[in-house]
């Protein structure tokens, strides 16, 4: 079983940037792929950024394609999403999700997630 717990989220205006992380349980971080994931209220979750388990591999949503970075300290078992030049359509609640096997990171089938964090961006 893995646990998932997540921080630094919060509220930012427009244009500033917000790093959320996601710290794992257990010492097998480095068998996980590792992605997020948001929901904005009344829409569907969807797919924002994953890492492969070595960090060698890297998967990003085309709206936060050169905004947003993940990365991961497999040391400190912890994945890491900097967020950079934020717009009101990014806020919703952001979720990280662990899974063992690779493929298509933008699949929704995730082994586990976390409690999810809000980011909330103001205009």
């Amino acid at each position: 079983q893995v646990q998932l717990v997540q921080s630094g989220g919060g509220l930012v205006q427009a244009g500033g940037s917000l790093r959320l992380s996601c710290a794992t349980s257990g010492r097998t971080f480095g068998s996980y792929n590792m992605g997020w994931f948001r929901q904005a209220p009344g829409k569907e979750r969807e797919f924002v950024a994953a890492i492969s388990r070595t960090g060698g591999i890297t998967d990003y949503a085309d709206s936060v394609k050169g905004r947003f970075t993940i990365s991961r300290d497999n040391a400190k078992n912890t994945v890491y999403l900097q967020m950079n030049s934020l717009k009101p359509e990014d806020m919703a609640v952001y979720y990280c999700a662990a899974r063992l096997r690779g493929g298509d990171y933008q699949s929704h089938s995730y082994d586990y997630w976390g409690q999810g964090t809000q980011v909330t961006v103001s205009s």
